[in-house]
């Protein structure tokens, strides 16, 4: 198994040098040279799997026995899951009028993004310390990456941590859970901008490619592709948690909905898509909705600005992992993406091709969902189940009271609805409790659990980034000053 950019300017690596690699060097992204396919028989017998034995084997079909034994493999995913609250890791909790809830959020920091981000840390610190190597990871956060990946190494003397968070447009909890974490290799920036401009300085840094190899930088943004692997798994378990029975041929079909920021779990399905999952994917997103009108219209083109919404982890306006899809769509035509993103760089707009575009609308459903919406499928879910969504959970809730079968159908609202026999599965990035302002607003009381309650009495570290500072340069010395340190 071997790796190559979406832009096809450099030579293929193996899982290791896709690991330890942010944006490829030509500006593209990692992505396997071929996609596994998956038959009925291996579908059924992975039914009967765990969660975690799951992650398992999707991670032992792309990378392979000899970089990494599969018993060493098995060891490093049940230690990275070894933090997670719930036994089963994740938890499908089934609610009235069809609204299945995939909780995704059972780790550390509560977020979706510690299923692979720990899992991630573990592969790192593998290599590590085979090859008794240091290496300075570069991440930028629109709310939960930050934290997770901060977990995912804290403490480590082989790796040191810069992360960028968008002050103000993250909430309170976001925030503190990476200020509080005092450790020598921790390094958080405070920046005075938005999700798409802190990704500017690191896109920079990884552009010179002199300086990203002298302090061996990587990325555990999901630019990183141990992110997406892993996430593949979430589609799995999902379709194998609400399909009715794998006895017929062909198998069912579940529709997974996936609230979409940088693209990187709607990425993942259309992977496990291609591997033979039959899921039908659908990407909901809040009012940036540069995914939605990429889907329905063609439209890959940045609005005026970012919009402020109570899903902050999804006010994204470049969402990076569309690459991987298109990539995948054109049947890996490198070439096609060079241009397309090339283009895309300097006008920050792009209209797909029409054979393109078509794919992509036959792979994808779409939908976006206002603030207004995010409340009122918080308040439903909450007078019909009493239980908790999280903004970006209530976004795939909302298209699901938004369907027929979910007896709330708006006439504005520009989704495809399914056959009534179709089961759904709205999969849940956070947890309700890091969410504290929107379910006030919602009029829903927040449930606190202790960990988070106490962040508020820690201490707090950060480094401020202002508007007109030279973040890339700022960046730069800090990641010099580090390692004359170690």
């Amino acid at each position: 198994m071997e790796y190559v950019s979406t832009r096809g300017g450099v030579g293929a690596l193996d899982f290791e040098g896709a690991l330890f690699s942010g944006y490829a060097p030509d500006g593209g992204l990692f992505m396997p040279q071929h996609i596994p396919s998956l038959d009925g028989d291996t579908l059924r017998r992975w039914s009967r799997l765990s969660y975690r034995e799951l992650v398992k084997e999707l991670c032992s079909l792309f990378i392979t026995a000899e970089l990494v034994p599969r018993s060493v493999l098995n060891d490093l995913i049940d230690r990275a899951f070894s933090r997670f609250r719930h036994k089963d890791v994740v938890h499908l909790s089934r609610l009235k009028d069809g609204l299945n809830v995939l909780e995704l959020w059972h780790g550390v920091t509560y977020a979706f993004k510690d299923l692979s981000l720990s899992c991630t840390g573990q592969f790192l610190q593998y290599f590590l310390e085979k090859k008794q190597k240091h290496i300075t990871i570069l991440v930028g956060t629109s709310g939960d990456t930050g934290s997770s990946a901060i977990e995912s190494v804290r403490g480590q003397k082989n790796m040191d941590i810069f992360v960028l968070l968008p002050k103000g447009f993250c909430t309170q909890i976001q925030e503190l859970q990476m200020t509080t974490v005092i450790e020598d290799n921790v390094h958080v920036f405070a920046a005075h901008g938005n999700s798409d401009e802190i990704d500017e300085p690191i896109k920079e840094l990884f552009a010179d490619v002199d300086f990203a190899r002298k302090y061996n930088m990587i990325s555990l943004n999901s630019v990183n592709w141990s992110r997406i692997m892993v996430q593949i798994a979430h589609h799995f378990y999902a379709y194998f948690q609400c399909a009715p029975s794998l006895d017929t041929t062909p198998l069912p079909v579940v529709e997974i909905v996936v609230p979409t920021g940088g693209g990187g779990n709607i990425t993942a399905g259309c992977i496990a898509q291609k591997m033979g999952l039959p899921i039908q994917l659908v990407a909901v997103v809040n009012s940036n909705d540069i995914v939605h009108r990429t889907v329905q219209h063609g439209d890959f083109s940045l609005s005026e600005s970012v919009k402020a919404t109570l899903a902050s982890a999804m006010d994204i306006q470049e969402p990076y992992n569309v690459e991987r899809i298109l990539w995948l769509l054109s049947g890996s035509n490198s070439h096609l993406m060079k241009k397309l993103m090339e283009q895309f760089s300097v006008s920050k707009g792009l209209k797909l091709p029409e054979d393109l575009h078509r794919k992509l609308s036959e792979t994808l459903r779409s939908c976006s969902a206002s603030d207004e919406d995010i409340l009122r499928a918080m308040r439903r879910c909450w007078e019909e189940n009493c239980y908790l969504l999280c903004p970006h959970s209530a976004v795939a809730a909302h298209y699901h009271y938004s369907q027929p079968d979910g007896a709330c159908l708006h006439q504005e609202f520009s989704c495809f609805s399914l056959l009534f026999s179709t089961p759904r599965c709205c999969l849940a990035p956070a947890s309700a409790a890091k969410f504290q302002d929107a379910l006030l607003r919602a009029g829903l009381v927040p449930q606190l659990p202790p960990e988070i309650t106490a962040l508020t009495a820690m201490e707090t570290r950060s480094t401020p980034l202002e508007r007109g500072q030279d973040w890339a340069q700022e960046l730069r010395r800090q990641i010099e000053a580090t390692a004359q340190r170690r």
